[in-house]
């Protein structure tokens, strides 16, 4: 997979992540920090997910859902690899500016 390829795939995976809502928070995986990381690589996008705790009661609808996402947007002969980490632990410094605004902490 060339460079630009493997970015644009990187680039649809993330907007269909930010489709994936985290019921409890009310906001996307991906401006809370959850995905660690996407890697496009011949004929596999490599996904690195957390979850805000181990014991999170929402931790498999948010991975099906993930899954499900991601699947919609890859294309043919493109597989997901997507796999739930612990390390590092998920903090609340890994969110976006955009989620600490929307639950208040923009530092003011």
């Amino acid at each position: 997979m060339q460079a630009d390829e493997a970015s644009a795939v990187e680039a649809r995976v993330r907007d269909a992540l930010r489709e994936v809502i985290d019921p409890e928070a009310g906001i996307n995986i991906v401006e809370l920090g959850l995905v660690y990381r996407i890697e496009a690589r011949a004929g596999a996008v490599e996904i690195d997910l957390t979850m805000t705790s181990p014991t999170c009661p929402m931790g498999e609808m948010i991975e099906d859902e993930a899954r499900q996402a991601v699947a919609g947007v890859l294309p043919s002969g493109i597989n997901a690899d997507l796999r739930i980490v612990w390390e590092p632990p998920w903090g609340p410094e890994r969110m976006s500016e955009q989620a600490r605004r929307h639950f208040g902490w923009d530092g003011d």
